[in-house]
C-alpha cells in the first residue's frame, strides 16, 4: 500500500488557491465545487499533537475536485510543476479512465497545472491529457513540454479570483460547440 508523510503537502499552496476560488464561485452562485477527501488509514499518530504522522491510502483516489457549474457537472485534478516539462508519472491511469467516463456522461473533466517557475496556470482538458498518456504508453515521451500546450488555455490573471478556471470551461465548451 502507498504511504505518505511530508510528501502529502506538495501542491498545497496551489490547492489552497483553488479552494479559495471555489469559495468565491460558491458565494457568487457560479459553481458548487468540493474537494474530494482521500480516504486514509492511520498507521502512526503523534500522541502529543494527535496528528497523523504515517498512513496509507485506503484505495486509489480519482480526482481532487468535483461539482457543478451552471448545471454542468465538472471534475478536475490540480497539479504543480516547477519546470517546463510535466512528468506523466503524476497522472494515473485510473484518473484518466474516470475522467474520460465522466466526460462520456456529459461532464467536463480537466487538469489544472500550475507552472510555479513561470507563475502561470494551465487548463488541460482530459482529452489532451489522454493524448499525452497514450503517447507515453505507446513508447513515446513520459512527459510533455509546455510548448506542446495550447496557448489559449493558459488562465488569465483576473482580479478577485485566484484560479479563474470557469473562464476556461466557457472557452472549452464554446470551442466544442463550434466544431
Amino acid at each position: 500500500m502507498p504511504t505518505f508523510n511530508s510528501r502529502g503537502l506538495r501542491g498545497s499552496a496551489f490547492e489552497d488557491m483553488v479552494n479559495r476560488t471555489n469559495d468565491i464561485y460558491r458565494d457568487k452562485g457560479l459553481a458548487l465545487i468540493q474537494k474530494v477527501p482521500t480516504p486514509i488509514t492511520p498507521i502512526e499518530i503523534d500522541q502529543k499533537t494527535r496528528h497523523i504522522t504515517l498512513a496509507y491510502f485506503d484505495h486509489k483516489s480519482t480526482v481532487d475536485y468535483i461539482g457543478a457549474c451552471q448545471g454542468i457537472p465538472i471534475c478536475f485534478d490540480a497539479k504543480e510543476s516547477a519546470v517546463d516539462t510535466f512528468s506523466l508519472q503524476n497522472i494515473h491511469d485510473h484518473q484518466v479512465e474516470f475522467m474520460m467516463d465522466f466526460k462520456k456522461q456529459g461532464g467536463v473533466a480537466f487538469f489544472l497545472i500550475y507552472y510555479t517557475n513561470i507563475e502561470k496556470m494551465y487548463f488541460c482538458p482530459i482529452e489532451d491529457m489522454k493524448f499525452f498518456t497514450d503517447r507515453a504508453k505507446n513508447g513515446g515521451r513520459k512527459s510533455f513540454r509546455r510548448e506542446e500546450l495550447k496557448e489559449e488555455y493558459y488562465l488569465p490573471k483576473k482580479t478577485g479570483v485566484f484560479v479563474p478556471y470557469l473562464d476556461m470551461i466557457d472557452k472549452y465548451l464554446s470551442a466544442k460547440n463550434s466544431t
